[in-house]
């Protein structure tokens, strides 16, 4: 609460920021526990690897996730296997890139993403990155 100290009297016309400080740092911690669990929301076990380089996924990014039931999303959008061409080229052109991040569970069989990947690059979409965990042993 604001106090005058001299003998002036009306209104106070300065703004207090003490209740703006403390919901904004609530605010601030609310993002930065619920931003990590924005890009992962499908859980998935994804293959572990020798660190290569970070790929920092953001909404920008055309994320496909693949389910270890092989159920596709897009985000945490589901799609059937025959739409995910036109969908991506449609995320494409709405967020301005040109790259697919693909996260597929561990358990699915390397001929199903082998497959998938051929499909894409037979629908143009040919720039796509393979998305792994760090290896720490």
């Amino acid at each position: 609460m604001g106090f005058k100290l001299d003998n002036k009297k009306g209104p106070i016309a300065e703004i207090n920021v003490t209740p703006f400080v403390d919901v904004m740092l609530v605010l601030l911690v609310i993002f930065m526990v619920s931003a990590p669990l924005m890009f992962s929301g499908i859980k998935l076990d994804l293959p572990k690897t020798k660190k290569v380089n970070n790929i920092q996924l953001t909404k920008k990014q055309v994320i496909l996730s693949i389910s270890n039931t092989g159920e596709f999303f897009l985000g945490k959008d589901k799609f059937l296997k025959e739409e995910i061409s036109n969908v991506v080229k449609a995320k494409f052109t709405d967020n301005g890139t040109d790259v697919l991040y693909i996260r597929a569970d561990y358990s699915l069989a390397y001929g199903k993403i082998a497959r998938l990947m051929a499909n894409l690059k037979r629908d143009g979409i040919s720039k796509i990155a393979l998305v792994t965990e760090i290896d720490n042993k």
